[in-house]
Protein backbone atom coordinates (compact mmCIF):
# COMPACT_ATOMS: atom_id res chain seq x y z
CA UNK A 1 0.00 0.00 0.00
CA UNK A 2 1.43 3.39 -1.00
CA UNK A 3 1.92 5.99 1.72
CA UNK A 4 -0.79 8.65 2.18
CA UNK A 5 1.15 11.50 0.52
CA UNK A 6 1.86 9.50 -2.64
CA UNK A 7 -1.73 8.32 -2.88
CA UNK A 8 -3.04 11.85 -2.35
CA UNK A 9 -0.70 13.36 -4.90
CA UNK A 10 -1.65 10.79 -7.53
CA UNK A 11 -5.37 11.24 -6.90
CA UNK A 12 -5.15 15.04 -6.85
CA UNK A 13 -3.34 15.15 -10.18
CA UNK A 14 -5.86 12.76 -11.67
CA UNK A 15 -8.77 14.93 -10.54
CA UNK A 16 -7.12 18.24 -11.47
CA UNK A 17 -5.85 16.99 -14.79
CA UNK A 18 -2.49 18.66 -14.17
CA UNK A 19 0.71 18.13 -12.13
CA UNK A 20 0.56 19.33 -8.53
CA UNK A 21 3.15 22.14 -8.26
CA UNK A 22 3.75 21.76 -4.51
CA UNK A 23 5.07 19.03 -2.25
CA UNK A 24 2.51 17.07 -0.23
CA UNK A 25 2.98 16.05 3.39
CA UNK A 26 0.40 13.77 4.99
CA UNK A 27 -0.70 12.90 8.51
CA UNK A 28 1.31 9.66 8.48
CA UNK A 29 4.59 11.56 8.03
CA UNK A 30 4.95 10.70 4.35
CA UNK A 31 5.92 13.20 1.65
CA UNK A 32 5.63 13.28 -2.14
CA UNK A 33 6.62 15.82 -4.75
CA UNK A 34 9.47 18.24 -5.53
CA UNK A 35 11.72 18.35 -2.44
CA UNK A 36 12.56 22.05 -2.85
CA UNK A 37 8.94 23.18 -3.34
CA UNK A 38 6.74 24.56 -0.55
CA UNK A 39 4.71 21.84 1.14
CA UNK A 40 0.97 21.54 1.42
CA UNK A 41 0.53 19.77 4.75
CA UNK A 42 -2.60 17.62 5.15
CA UNK A 43 -2.61 17.22 8.91
CA UNK A 44 -5.47 14.74 9.17
CA UNK A 45 -8.17 12.93 7.25
CA UNK A 46 -10.71 15.58 8.24
CA UNK A 47 -9.04 17.95 5.78
CA UNK A 48 -9.98 15.56 2.97
CA UNK A 49 -13.57 15.37 4.17
CA UNK A 50 -13.80 19.16 4.20
CA UNK A 51 -12.66 19.32 0.58
CA UNK A 52 -14.80 16.40 -0.56
CA UNK A 53 -18.01 17.68 1.02
CA UNK A 54 -17.38 21.20 -0.34
CA UNK A 55 -15.18 20.91 -3.44
CA UNK A 56 -13.32 24.02 -4.55
CA UNK A 57 -12.21 27.16 -2.79
CA UNK A 58 -14.56 27.03 0.21
CA UNK A 59 -13.54 23.48 1.15
CA UNK A 60 -9.87 24.47 0.99
CA UNK A 61 -10.61 27.57 3.05
CA UNK A 62 -12.39 25.57 5.74
CA UNK A 63 -9.47 23.16 5.97
CA UNK A 64 -7.02 26.08 6.22
CA UNK A 65 -8.99 28.08 8.80
CA UNK A 66 -9.52 25.03 11.02
CA UNK A 67 -5.80 24.18 10.91
CA UNK A 68 -6.41 20.86 9.15
CA UNK A 69 -4.39 22.15 6.18
CA UNK A 70 -1.16 24.14 6.37
CA UNK A 71 1.65 25.39 4.18
CA UNK A 72 5.31 24.89 5.00
CA UNK A 73 7.76 27.17 3.24
CA UNK A 74 7.10 30.49 1.55
CA UNK A 75 3.36 31.22 1.63
CA UNK A 76 3.41 33.47 -1.45
CA UNK A 77 5.28 30.91 -3.56
CA UNK A 78 2.83 28.18 -2.57
CA UNK A 79 -0.27 30.30 -3.23
CA UNK A 80 1.09 31.53 -6.55
CA UNK A 81 1.85 27.97 -7.64
CA UNK A 82 -1.61 26.72 -6.71
CA UNK A 83 -3.54 29.69 -8.07
CA UNK A 84 -3.74 28.30 -11.58
CA UNK A 85 -5.11 25.00 -10.30
CA UNK A 86 -7.64 26.34 -7.83
CA UNK A 87 -8.54 30.03 -7.72
CA UNK A 88 -8.09 30.89 -11.39
CA UNK A 89 -9.90 27.76 -12.58
CA UNK A 90 -13.04 28.32 -10.54
CA UNK A 91 -14.59 25.66 -8.35
CA UNK A 92 -14.25 22.98 -11.00
CA UNK A 93 -12.93 24.18 -14.33
CA UNK A 94 -13.47 20.78 -15.96
CA UNK A 95 -17.11 20.68 -14.87
CA UNK A 96 -17.86 18.14 -12.15
CA UNK A 97 -20.67 16.45 -14.04
CA UNK A 98 -18.58 16.01 -17.17
CA UNK A 99 -15.51 14.89 -15.20
CA UNK A 100 -17.46 12.20 -13.35
CA UNK A 101 -18.35 10.55 -16.65
CA UNK A 102 -14.72 9.48 -16.80
CA UNK A 103 -14.40 6.05 -15.08
CA UNK A 104 -10.88 6.93 -13.90
CA UNK A 105 -12.13 10.10 -12.24
CA UNK A 106 -14.98 8.23 -10.55
CA UNK A 107 -12.47 5.69 -9.30
CA UNK A 108 -10.23 8.47 -7.96
CA UNK A 109 -13.15 10.03 -6.09
CA UNK A 110 -14.06 6.67 -4.55
CA UNK A 111 -10.44 6.19 -3.47
CA UNK A 112 -10.40 9.65 -1.88
CA UNK A 113 -13.61 8.85 -0.03
CA UNK A 114 -12.04 5.68 1.36
CA UNK A 115 -8.90 7.58 2.35
CA UNK A 116 -10.91 10.37 4.02
CA UNK A 117 -12.49 8.09 6.59
CA UNK A 118 -16.08 8.18 7.93
CA UNK A 119 -18.42 10.01 5.49
CA UNK A 120 -19.46 12.65 8.03
CA UNK A 121 -19.23 16.29 6.92
CA UNK A 122 -17.18 18.31 9.44
CA UNK A 123 -18.84 21.39 10.87
CA UNK A 124 -17.56 24.67 9.36
CA UNK A 125 -15.07 26.63 11.48
CA UNK A 126 -16.76 29.02 13.91
CA UNK A 127 -15.20 31.98 12.10
CA UNK A 128 -17.38 31.32 9.05
CA UNK A 129 -20.43 33.47 8.31
CA UNK A 130 -22.94 31.62 6.16
CA UNK A 131 -26.34 32.96 5.23
CA UNK A 132 -28.43 33.24 2.06
CA UNK A 133 -27.36 36.06 -0.23
CA UNK A 134 -30.72 37.78 -0.29
CA UNK A 135 -32.01 41.07 1.09
CA UNK A 136 -28.48 42.40 0.81
CA UNK A 137 -27.35 45.91 1.67
CA UNK A 138 -30.22 46.98 3.85
CA UNK A 139 -29.16 49.14 6.78
CA UNK A 140 -29.44 46.13 9.07
CA UNK A 141 -27.47 43.67 6.94
CA UNK A 142 -24.77 46.23 6.13
CA UNK A 143 -24.28 46.99 9.81
CA UNK A 144 -24.01 43.27 10.58
CA UNK A 145 -21.50 42.71 7.76
CA UNK A 146 -19.36 45.67 8.82
CA UNK A 147 -19.41 44.48 12.42
CA UNK A 148 -18.16 41.03 11.36
CA UNK A 149 -15.23 42.51 9.50
CA UNK A 150 -14.20 45.49 11.61
CA UNK A 151 -15.22 44.60 15.15
CA UNK A 152 -12.49 41.97 15.41
CA UNK A 153 -10.75 44.13 18.01
CA UNK A 154 -8.81 47.35 17.68
CA UNK A 155 -5.73 45.76 19.26
CA UNK A 156 -5.67 43.18 16.46
CA UNK A 157 -5.88 45.87 13.80
CA UNK A 158 -3.05 47.77 15.49
CA UNK A 159 -0.85 44.72 14.94
CA UNK A 160 -1.78 44.38 11.27
CA UNK A 161 -2.01 48.00 10.18
CA UNK A 162 0.72 49.53 12.31
CA UNK A 163 0.68 53.02 13.84
CA UNK A 164 -1.10 54.65 10.87
CA UNK A 165 -4.30 52.61 11.48
CA UNK A 166 -5.20 53.06 7.82
CA UNK A 167 -6.93 50.06 6.27
CA UNK A 168 -6.61 50.84 2.58
CA UNK A 169 -3.94 50.98 -0.09
CA UNK A 170 -0.90 53.11 0.80
CA UNK A 171 0.94 55.30 -1.72
CA UNK A 172 4.58 54.31 -1.86
CA UNK A 173 7.87 55.97 -2.61
CA UNK A 174 10.67 53.50 -3.28
CA UNK A 175 12.33 53.93 0.10
CA UNK A 176 9.20 54.63 2.10
CA UNK A 177 7.86 52.79 5.12
CA UNK A 178 4.29 51.58 5.53
CA UNK A 179 3.58 54.51 7.84
CA UNK A 180 5.05 57.13 5.50
CA UNK A 181 3.25 55.57 2.54
CA UNK A 182 -0.08 55.78 4.35
CA UNK A 183 0.58 59.39 5.28
CA UNK A 184 1.40 60.11 1.63
CA UNK A 185 -1.87 58.45 0.56
CA UNK A 186 -3.90 60.61 2.92
CA UNK A 187 -2.12 63.71 1.66
CA UNK A 188 -2.73 62.65 -1.95
CA UNK A 189 -6.46 62.38 -1.23
CA UNK A 190 -6.47 65.81 0.40
CA UNK A 191 -4.62 67.30 -2.58
CA UNK A 192 -7.01 65.77 -5.10
CA UNK A 193 -9.95 67.12 -3.10
CA UNK A 194 -8.30 70.56 -3.01
CA UNK A 195 -9.01 70.94 0.71
CA UNK A 196 -8.74 74.45 2.14
CA UNK A 197 -9.06 75.83 5.64
CA UNK A 198 -12.65 76.35 6.71
CA UNK A 199 -14.17 73.78 4.34
CA UNK A 200 -16.36 70.84 5.37
CA UNK A 201 -15.33 67.29 4.53
CA UNK A 202 -17.48 64.15 4.80
CA UNK A 203 -15.38 61.00 5.24
CA UNK A 204 -17.61 58.03 4.36
CA UNK A 205 -16.44 54.84 6.03
CA UNK A 206 -14.01 56.75 8.23
CA UNK A 207 -12.44 53.70 9.87
CA UNK A 208 -10.27 54.53 12.85
CA UNK A 209 -10.26 58.23 12.00
CA UNK A 210 -6.91 58.62 10.22
CA UNK A 211 -8.21 60.53 7.18
CA UNK A 212 -10.42 62.78 9.31
CA UNK A 213 -7.58 63.61 11.68
CA UNK A 214 -5.08 64.23 8.87
CA UNK A 215 -7.45 66.51 6.95
CA UNK A 216 -8.36 68.55 10.04
CA UNK A 217 -4.84 68.82 11.41
CA UNK A 218 -2.95 69.46 8.15
CA UNK A 219 -5.57 71.37 6.15
CA UNK A 220 -7.76 73.08 8.71
CA UNK A 221 -11.06 71.60 7.53
CA UNK A 222 -14.04 70.51 9.62
CA UNK A 223 -14.75 66.80 9.21
CA UNK A 224 -17.72 64.51 9.73
CA UNK A 225 -16.63 60.87 9.69
CA UNK A 226 -19.22 58.09 9.54
CA UNK A 227 -18.79 54.38 10.20
CA UNK A 228 -21.09 51.48 11.07
CA UNK A 229 -18.53 49.96 13.46
CA UNK A 230 -18.93 50.79 17.14
CA UNK A 231 -15.35 49.72 17.86
CA UNK A 232 -13.92 51.89 15.11
CA UNK A 233 -15.93 54.91 16.27
CA UNK A 234 -14.80 54.57 19.89
CA UNK A 235 -11.17 54.28 18.82
CA UNK A 236 -11.42 57.19 16.38
CA UNK A 237 -13.07 59.47 18.95
CA UNK A 238 -10.27 58.83 21.43
CA UNK A 239 -7.66 59.62 18.77
CA UNK A 240 -9.49 62.84 17.87
CA UNK A 241 -9.57 63.88 21.54
CA UNK A 242 -5.88 63.03 21.99
CA UNK A 243 -5.06 65.24 18.99
CA UNK A 244 -7.10 68.12 20.45
CA UNK A 245 -9.38 68.16 17.38
CA UNK A 246 -12.82 67.64 18.93
CA UNK A 247 -13.87 71.10 17.74
CA UNK A 248 -13.17 70.15 14.11
CA UNK A 249 -13.80 66.38 13.85
CA UNK A 250 -17.05 64.57 14.60
CA UNK A 251 -17.14 60.77 14.41
CA UNK A 252 -20.57 59.19 14.05
CA UNK A 253 -21.92 55.65 14.01
CA UNK A 254 -24.18 56.32 11.06
CA UNK A 255 -25.15 54.86 7.70
CA UNK A 256 -24.10 57.12 4.83
CA UNK A 257 -27.72 57.00 3.63
CA UNK A 258 -28.78 58.75 6.83
CA UNK A 259 -26.45 61.74 6.55
CA UNK A 260 -28.68 64.80 6.04
CA UNK A 261 -26.58 67.75 7.18
CA UNK A 262 -24.96 68.63 3.88
CA UNK A 263 -23.83 70.32 1.85
CA UNK A 264 -20.13 69.47 2.10
CA UNK A 265 -17.26 70.98 0.13
CA UNK A 266 -15.68 67.57 -0.39
CA UNK A 267 -16.30 63.86 0.26
CA UNK A 268 -13.72 61.11 0.68
CA UNK A 269 -14.79 57.49 0.34
CA UNK A 270 -11.71 55.33 0.85
CA UNK A 271 -12.10 51.56 0.73
CA UNK A 272 -15.79 51.77 1.56
CA UNK A 273 -17.63 51.43 -1.76
CA UNK A 274 -16.76 47.71 -2.00
CA UNK A 275 -19.40 47.18 0.70
CA UNK A 276 -22.17 48.98 -1.22
CA UNK A 277 -23.12 46.29 -3.75
CA UNK A 278 -24.12 46.53 -7.40
CA UNK A 279 -27.83 46.97 -6.74
CA UNK A 280 -27.26 49.90 -4.36
CA UNK A 281 -24.35 51.59 -6.09
CA UNK A 282 -26.36 54.17 -8.00
CA UNK A 283 -28.18 55.07 -4.77
CA UNK A 284 -24.78 55.48 -3.08
CA UNK A 285 -23.51 57.74 -5.88
CA UNK A 286 -26.68 59.85 -5.90
CA UNK A 287 -26.59 60.28 -2.14
CA UNK A 288 -23.00 61.55 -2.23
CA UNK A 289 -23.79 63.81 -5.17
CA UNK A 290 -26.71 65.33 -3.23
CA UNK A 291 -24.51 65.95 -0.18
CA UNK A 292 -21.95 67.98 -2.14
CA UNK A 293 -22.05 71.68 -2.89
CA UNK A 294 -21.99 72.61 -6.59
CA UNK A 295 -18.32 72.45 -7.50
CA UNK A 296 -17.62 70.01 -4.66
CA UNK A 297 -15.31 67.06 -5.22
CA UNK A 298 -15.59 63.34 -4.46
CA UNK A 299 -12.54 61.09 -4.13
CA UNK A 300 -13.72 57.48 -4.47
CA UNK A 301 -10.92 54.99 -3.66
CA UNK A 302 -12.15 51.49 -4.58
CA UNK A 303 -10.92 47.98 -5.40
CA UNK A 304 -11.94 46.77 -8.87
CA UNK A 305 -12.13 43.38 -10.53
CA UNK A 306 -11.48 42.55 -14.15
CA UNK A 307 -14.61 42.69 -16.37
CA UNK A 308 -16.19 39.44 -17.52
CA UNK A 309 -17.62 38.61 -20.93
CA UNK A 310 -20.94 37.89 -19.26
CA UNK A 311 -21.29 40.22 -16.29
CA UNK A 312 -24.41 38.41 -15.14
CA UNK A 313 -22.22 35.39 -14.41
CA UNK A 314 -20.18 37.26 -11.78
CA UNK A 315 -20.12 35.47 -8.45
CA UNK A 316 -18.72 36.72 -5.16
CA UNK A 317 -15.59 34.93 -3.98
CA UNK A 318 -16.76 32.25 -1.54
CA UNK A 319 -13.84 32.49 0.88
CA UNK A 320 -14.02 36.28 1.15
CA UNK A 321 -17.81 36.25 1.50
CA UNK A 322 -17.76 33.59 4.21
CA UNK A 323 -14.76 34.74 6.23
CA UNK A 324 -13.69 38.29 5.38
CA UNK A 325 -16.17 40.70 3.75
CA UNK A 326 -19.70 39.30 4.03
CA UNK A 327 -21.87 40.74 1.25
CA UNK A 328 -18.93 42.59 -0.34
CA UNK A 329 -18.89 42.96 -4.12
CA UNK A 330 -16.34 44.18 -6.64
CA UNK A 331 -17.10 45.94 -9.92
CA UNK A 332 -14.95 46.83 -12.94
CA UNK A 333 -13.65 50.38 -12.82
CA UNK A 334 -15.62 51.20 -15.98
CA UNK A 335 -18.85 50.28 -14.23
CA UNK A 336 -17.95 52.50 -11.29
CA UNK A 337 -17.23 55.47 -13.55
CA UNK A 338 -20.50 54.93 -15.41
CA UNK A 339 -22.54 54.81 -12.20
CA UNK A 340 -20.92 57.97 -10.84
CA UNK A 341 -21.69 59.81 -14.06
CA UNK A 342 -25.27 58.48 -14.09
CA UNK A 343 -25.65 60.04 -10.65
CA UNK A 344 -24.64 63.43 -12.06
CA UNK A 345 -20.92 63.54 -11.36
CA UNK A 346 -18.31 64.61 -13.89
CA UNK A 347 -15.42 62.14 -13.61
CA UNK A 348 -12.18 64.08 -14.01
CA UNK A 349 -9.41 61.64 -13.16
CA UNK A 350 -8.89 57.91 -12.66
CA UNK A 351 -5.58 56.74 -11.20
CA UNK A 352 -4.72 53.07 -10.86
CA UNK A 353 -2.48 52.29 -7.88
CA UNK A 354 -2.65 48.50 -8.14
CA UNK A 355 1.03 47.81 -7.43
CA UNK A 356 0.85 50.02 -4.34
CA UNK A 357 -1.79 47.74 -2.82
CA UNK A 358 0.30 44.63 -3.37
CA UNK A 359 3.14 46.24 -1.45
CA UNK A 360 0.77 47.44 1.28
CA UNK A 361 -0.64 43.95 1.79
CA UNK A 362 2.81 42.40 2.02
CA UNK A 363 3.55 44.93 4.75
CA UNK A 364 0.41 43.94 6.65
CA UNK A 365 1.23 40.23 6.35
CA UNK A 366 4.72 40.91 7.70
CA UNK A 367 3.23 42.81 10.66
CA UNK A 368 0.87 39.93 11.42
CA UNK A 369 3.55 37.27 11.16
CA UNK A 370 5.94 39.28 13.36
CA UNK A 371 3.41 39.35 16.22
CA UNK A 372 1.58 36.11 15.46
CA UNK A 373 1.16 34.75 18.99
CA UNK A 374 -0.37 37.99 20.25
CA UNK A 375 -2.69 38.19 17.24
CA UNK A 376 -3.92 34.66 17.93
CA UNK A 377 -4.43 35.53 21.61
CA UNK A 378 -6.46 38.63 20.73
CA UNK A 379 -8.75 36.84 18.26
CA UNK A 380 -8.48 33.11 17.60
CA UNK A 381 -6.12 30.82 15.68
CA UNK A 382 -8.73 30.54 12.94
CA UNK A 383 -9.25 34.29 12.63
CA UNK A 384 -5.53 34.95 12.41
CA UNK A 385 -5.22 32.26 9.75
CA UNK A 386 -8.09 33.87 7.78
CA UNK A 387 -6.29 37.19 7.70
CA UNK A 388 -2.92 35.75 6.79
CA UNK A 389 -4.36 33.80 3.86
CA UNK A 390 -6.65 36.62 2.73
CA UNK A 391 -3.95 39.29 2.72
CA UNK A 392 -1.25 37.12 1.12
CA UNK A 393 -3.59 35.88 -1.62
CA UNK A 394 -4.81 39.43 -2.22
CA UNK A 395 -1.24 40.70 -2.58
CA UNK A 396 -0.65 38.15 -5.33
CA UNK A 397 -3.96 39.03 -6.98
CA UNK A 398 -2.91 42.69 -7.22
CA UNK A 399 0.56 41.76 -8.47
CA UNK A 400 -0.86 39.50 -11.18
CA UNK A 401 -3.51 42.07 -12.28
CA UNK A 402 -6.40 39.84 -11.27
CA UNK A 403 -7.78 42.77 -9.28
CA UNK A 404 -6.91 46.46 -9.14
CA UNK A 405 -7.55 49.58 -7.10
CA UNK A 406 -8.38 53.04 -8.41
CA UNK A 407 -8.80 56.55 -7.14
CA UNK A 408 -11.63 58.21 -9.05
CA UNK A 409 -11.90 61.99 -8.72
CA UNK A 410 -15.35 63.31 -9.58
CA UNK A 411 -16.92 66.75 -9.38
CA UNK A 412 -20.46 67.97 -8.88
CA UNK A 413 -19.93 70.36 -11.76
CA UNK A 414 -22.33 73.32 -11.67
CA UNK A 415 -24.47 74.38 -14.64
CA UNK A 416 -21.86 77.00 -15.56
CA UNK A 417 -19.47 74.14 -16.37
CA UNK A 418 -16.71 75.53 -14.14
CA UNK A 419 -15.22 72.44 -12.52
CA UNK A 420 -12.79 74.35 -10.31
CA UNK A 421 -9.96 72.03 -11.30
CA UNK A 422 -6.66 73.28 -12.74
CA UNK A 423 -6.00 72.68 -16.42
CA UNK A 424 -3.26 70.21 -15.57
CA UNK A 425 -4.84 68.50 -12.61
CA UNK A 426 -2.29 65.73 -12.10
CA UNK A 427 0.01 68.23 -10.35
CA UNK A 428 -2.68 68.36 -7.60
CA UNK A 429 -2.05 71.97 -6.69
CA UNK A 430 -5.10 74.14 -6.03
Amino acid sequence: MADAASRLRSLAEQLLGAPLPVRLKAWDGSQAGPPDAPALVVRNRRALRRMLFKPGELGLARAWVSGDLEIEGDLYTALDAMAGLVWERGEDARGLGQALRDPDVRAAVRELLRLAGPPIPPAPPREEVRRPRRNLHTRRTDKRAISHHYDVGNDFYEIVLGPSMVYSCAYWEDAGTLESAQRDKLELVCAKLGLKEGQRLLDVGCGWGSMAIHAAREHGVSVVGVTLSQEQAAYARKRVADEGLTDRVEIRVQDYRDVVDGPFDAISSIGMAEHVGAEKYLEYARQLHALLKPGGRLLNHQIARRPQRDESAYEVDEFIDAYVFPDGELAPVGTTVTQLERAGFEVRDVESIREHYARTLRGWVANLEADWDRAVHLTSPGRARVWRLYMAASALAFERNRIGVNQVLAVRTPESGASGLPLRARTWHG
